[in-house]
């Protein structure tokens, strides 16, 4: 029988295995977190005044200045600071985000590691807190794909858009640009004030953005210098050469599939973190499962 191929290259593989030898208890992980804010354990010492070498304290989470024994701590403005958890369970959940498609419930944390249900809800929230990319602009040398797409509660034989003032449904705008990277905002509604804002502030000027008829969407080709073209769904239209939204779309089915699958419901207040998981892993789809340091990049700055 035929041995088959591994989907993800052999440098981009990052196993369970390959955790726990890095991983194997919480010193490893405060001195990956130390090693990622001060490199070879060399900081500036406050009471020296100078840049020194400092070394573990045992049985404490702090490094010492070699010379004058002035404290350091790698976990001080960090999401691990002031916690009871154990780092390594902190890590082993970042590991568990980064390895999944869809998502993992903090109920599944719960059974592998024992610790309370508030205690797993915590790291993730805490988690995906680091997470946004409020700053990232699109353009994309095949053209940006822009859609609204809304989370919450079904009702009995409608599909599509709500009406107006549909308290139960929450719009989420979409921006991705073609085998590259996602943006996902949970709006008020979808008016066209507030499609042409979030167009101008995450599209970059004279992009070409491919839209639907939605009719707040008029007036996009009078923005930035964009091209604005589009397919007319609501006439079955769904491609017509290079114009479709296809890929947006794929990215709404991706997010639906996991908060329904996983989470099976999320409310308006958490929605924007949640959209910020899948943007993230969605936007570092090419790094396999490494996607895991990502997080820990994140999560070894501090925040606060």
């Amino acid at each position: 029988m035929a041995k088959l191929k591994q989907s993800i290259p052999k440098e981009k593989r990052y196993t369970i295995e390959n955790f726990n030898a890095e991983f194997p208890n919480d010193d490893a992980c405060l001195e990956y977190i130390k090693e990622q804010r001060w490199p070879s354990g060399v900081t500036f010492c406050e009471k020296c005044r100078q840049e020194r070498k400092h070394h573990r304290v045992s049985g404490r989470t702090a490094y010492a200045c070699d010379y004058c024994g002035n404290h350091i701590y790698p976990l001080a403005g960090t999401v691990f600071e002031k916690s009871s958890t154990s780092l390594r369970t902190w890590f082993y959940a970042m590991y568990l985000m980064g390895s999944t498609r869809c998502g993992i419930s903090a109920k599944q944390i719960q059974r592998e590691t024992g610790v309370t249900y508030k205690t797993a809800w915590r790291i993730f929230k805490q988690t995906r807190s680091l997470l946004a990319e409020t700053d990232l602009q699109l353009q994309g040398t095949h053209g940006v794909e822009m859609d609204e797409a809304y989370f919450g509660g079904k009702r009995k034989g409608q599909r599509g858009r709500p009406p107006s003032g549909d308290l139960k449904k929450k719009c989420v705008v979409g921006v991705v640009e073609r085998k590259g990277r996602v943006v996902a905002v949970a709006a008020n509604d979808a008016t066209r004030d507030t499609l042409h804002g979030i167009a101008k502030e995450r599209i970059l000027p004279d992009s070409t953005v491919f839209t639907d008829e939605l009719a707040s969407y008029n007036g996009l080709e009078d923005i930035n210098g964009y091209q604005h073209r589009r397919i007319n769904h609501s006439a079955g239209v769904y491609v017509v050469g290079d114009v479709h939204t296809n890929t947006i779309e794929g990215f709404w089915s991706l997010v639906k599939r996991g908060i329904g699958g996983v989470y099976h419901s999320v409310g308006s207040k958490y929605l924007q973190s949640y959209l910020d998981e899948y943007s993230f892993r969605y936007n570092r789809r090419d790094q396999g499962n490494l996607i895991f340091k990502a997080i820990l990049e994140r999560a070894s700055q501090r925040v606060c």
